[in-house]
């Protein structure tokens, strides 16, 4: 049983291997490793599988080899045809190869065209491929040309992003790959070419841009001012107080004048883009965007505006000289503003507003130390006004920009108290100059269009100076209606200043009454009082300017009337200021009047000067002296000049002379250089003092009661009394008693003119021939003498 399992399986082994399906390797494996000896027992079932095999294969050639030997024949019967037909099929081949070879040639050019076709239509797609990259470098290069810098920019890019990576395989790509960059590094610099050229522009042409700027802010204003002025004459039109009236036609002129002008310059008034061609800010700005560089461009433009700032803001030397001056360096910084306000608004970030409120801040300290420095070299009101105009415009026109400029109307009032300044010094010439024209005489009327002339200019009232007759006289002078026009003048001059400052009516109302006060007070009261010291001006002139002050102190209420229909403030308004006028022209009027009294005592003193006494004569001449009765007719000539003054000025005058006169009579009789006064001397002395004692009596002045006036020689008329009656001993046993009759001579007086007339008598021996009488005498004047040195050496120790 087991020989027949190996048997079969050494079948299916030798079946598989005819069966030819490799590997074989497993089932050769399988028979080696089945039993020992297989090998062997294998080898024998395959030879033997062999033989069969090859009996096989005898057989079937055994059976085959007639059909084999059938075909050697057939094959060898047609060699013949066959050997005829390589022939005929050689030549065949031969002609067929003659014929083709045209074919081939034509073939082949066929070929070549195929393929030159196909390149050109290779050609022709890539060339469409780069034709629009051409076109695109083309049109770069006629930007380049036209100078259309950022539309050339975007052109780059295009050509960057879209373009160049279709054809970047081609060196020609490459090469305008490769020059790119220097184009845009030329577009760079032209741009930025084109920037300084703009910059220097705008340098050259800021003060025309800054004019235009302030023209057009002006412009805008002078409607609404014209229309306040417009109301302001209606209101005040016809509107007189004490024949004060505001000058309306003046102002109509004016508003007409502005009006027409407003009209005439309406068409001109160009903008700031009329003058300034901003492009090439706006296509730098473009251009270092696109490149990315923006931030250089806006530190460089900052960076060069800065230093031109800087320039403007340095102002010329002379600039104080002219008005032209302050024009062209308020019209450089407006236009310098003014181009970076554009720039704020029509760029995004080039400069900001905190940039332009810094550059600004700095250049508003930088002008107002400017105009600080320099108006304080200007002298002349006019040109102080104009700068104050000049600064009210511009900073309106950069207000209306968006600028802060309330520091510049805080230095307005600065400048508005130099303003007044130059305006006092001013009308200090002026009132000097009215006062040296002046005739310090009533003005004289010979008719009534004289009268009204006069009263339209002074606000003067006097009934009874209404009734009388012409011809007749105001009792003020010509330079008091002067004066107060001047006075006016100068209010409107300060009223000018106030114009425009965005102040209320009551803050102008208090300038100006400030400003009047300082003219008052300050400018008219000095030149008053310089007036009034001076050697020329003499009694008569004096007299007329006490007049002259009583007039216009009386004339203060109406410019305070004044001002009120310029401000419509009403005096009774709690803050209102009141005018100083009454104590600036009591004050003159007092300095007058001791000026008078002072030229007065210098006039008696001159003729006092001129008294010619011999002090040794025995006799008198029996009439005063020659000097006094010329000077009792000048005092009576003076006080009569003085009935126009008023009564208590007079009175003290009048008073203050005779008491001068009194101590100068009473002086020369105590001079140290008089020596000798003999009684011929005293009694001619008397005589001389009894016409003083006279005119005194005469009342040269009225109002003074009783014998006030003659008090004045009462000290004197007791000295001359005592040495007249010779009544020494009254004298001497009534001394220092209330009811004396000497009370007022002093013992040292009484001794010093008692020893003068003692020497006389001793060198002359008056009493010579009458020897008892002349021993008798020159006892007593020796035993008087004795007694009052006494009495003054009592007086010196006691006190």
């Amino acid at each position: 049983m087991l020989e027949e399992e190996t048997d079969q399986t050494y079948e299916n082994v030798l079946a598989e291997i005819q069966s030819f399906e490799l590997p074989i390797e497993a089932t050769l494996r399988s028979v080696y490793d089945d039993q020992p000896n297989a090998h062997k027992k294998f080898m024998e079932k395959l030879d033997a599988c062999i033989r069969n095999h090859d009996k096989e294969i005898e057989k079937m050639c055994n059976f085959h080899h007639q059909g084999f030997v059938d075909a050697i024949t057939e094959l060898l019967k047609v060699r013949t045809d066959a050997e005829k037909l390589k022939v005929q099929v050689t030549d065949t081949n031969r002609r067929f190869q003659d014929a083709g070879k045209e074919v081939i040639v034509h073939t082949e050019d066929i070929i070549r065209c195929r393929i030159q076709q196909r390149n050109i239509t290779t050609v022709v797609e890539k060339l469409q491929l780069c034709l629009p990259v051409l076109e695109m470098y083309s049109k770069l290069k006629e930007q380049m040309s036209a100078k259309r810098y950022y539309s050339a920019l975007k052109t780059m890019e295009q050509l960057e992003n879209v373009y160049f990576p279709w054809v970047s395989q081609y060196r020609f790509c490459q090469l305008m790959i490769e020059n790119l960059p220097k184009l845009r590094e030329d577009i760079k610099e032209i741009s930025m070419s084109d920037l300084k050229d703009f910059l220097e522009s705008i340098r050259k042409h800021s003060d025309k841009i800054g004019e235009t700027a302030m023209k057009q802010a002006q412009h805008q204003k002078t409607f609404n001012v014209s229309l306040q002025k417009k109301n302001k004459m209606k209101f005040g039109k016809n509107m007189y107080i004490n024949h004060d009236r505001i000058p309306e036609e003046r102002s109509e002129t004016v508003l007409k004048h502005s009006l027409e002008e407003e009209d005439e310059n309406e068409e001109e008034v160009l903008t700031v883009q009329d003058l300034v061609d901003f492009s090439p800010v706006y296509r730098c700005l473009h251009i270092y965007s696109v490149l990315g560089d923006e931030e250089t461009f806006e530190n460089y433009y900052r960076k060069q505006r800065k230093k031109q700032a800087r320039l403007v803001l340095q102002p010329q030397s002379n600039m104080h000289e002219t008005v032209d001056g302050y024009r062209r360096y308020f019209t450089q910084i407006v236009g310098f503003f003014v181009v970076e306000d554009h720039i704020l608004h029509v760029t995004q970030g080039l400069v900001t507003r905190a940039y332009t409120d810094e550059l600004w801040n700095m250049a508003l300290s930088k002008i107002i130390a400017v105009l600080r420095a320099h108006s304080s070299y200007c002298t002349d009101p006019d040109l102080v006004l104009e700068l104050k105009n000049l600064i009210v415009i511009f900073a309106d026109t950069l207000q209306g920009y968006g600028f802060p400029v309330n520091r510049l109307f805080d230095l307005l009032f600065e400048i508005r108290d130099q303003y007044n300044e130059t305006l006092l010094k001013k009308w200090a010439g002026v009132f000097r100059d009215i006062f040296e024209e002046d005739n310090y005489s009533p003005i004289p009327i010979v008719n009534e269009e004289e009268y009204k002339i006069v009263i339209s200019k002074f606000p003067f009232q006097d009934p009874d100076l209404e009734k009388q007759s012409f011809p007749k006289k105001f009792p003020m002078s010509q330079s008091v209606p002067h004066i107060y026009i001047q006075v006016k003048e100068f209010i409107y001059a300060s009223l000018k200043f106030s114009e425009s400052l965005h102040r209320s009516s009551t803050e102008i109302d208090d300038m100006l009454r400030k400003s009047t006060n300082l003219l008052l007070t300050r400018t008219l009261s000095s030149c008053l009082l310089n007036l009034i010291r001076k050697p020329h001006i003499g009694l008569t002139e004096l007299v007329q300017i006490i007049i002259n002050t009583t007039h216009l102190e009386q004339a203060c209420k109406y410019l305070e009337d004044f001002i009120t229909n310029i401000t419509n403030i009403s005096q009774e308004t709690v803050h209102t200021t009141r005018l100083y006028g009454l104590s600036t022209f009591k004050d003159a009027r007092h300095a007058a009047e001791g000026e008078i009294y002072t030229k007065l005592n210098q006039k008696i003193d001159e003729f006092v000067q001129l008294a010619d006494y011999d002090w040794t004569m025995s006799e008198p001449d029996g009439r005063a002296s020659g000097y006094l009765m010329d000077l009792i007719n000048f005092l009576r000539s003076i006080f009569q000049v003085f009935t126009h003054l008023p009564g208590k000025v007079a009175q003290t005058a009048c008073m203050s002379a005779c008491q001068h006169l009194s101590t100068s009579l009473t002086q020369m009789l105590l001079d140290s250089e008089l020596k000798q006064i003999s009684m011929g001397a005293v009694q001619q002395f008397n005589l001389d003092v009894i016409q003083c004692e006279l005119f005194a009596s005469s009342e040269p002045v009225p109002g003074f009661q009783g014998d006030t006036l003659q008090l004045a020689f009462i000290d004197l008329r007791q000295l001359l009394d005592l040495f007249m009656v010779w009544d020494w001993s009254t004298y001497l046993a009534d001394y220092g008693q209330p009811a004396s009759k000497y009370l007022r001579v002093n013992p040292n007086t009484a001794l010093t003119l008692l020893e003068k007339m003692k020497d006389t008598s001793k060198k002359n021996n008056i009493f010579a021939q009458f020897r008892k009488n002349d021993r008798d005498k020159q006892k007593l004047i020796e035993t008087v003498v004795k007694q009052l040195r006494s009495l003054v050496n009592g007086m010196s120790q006691h006190a």
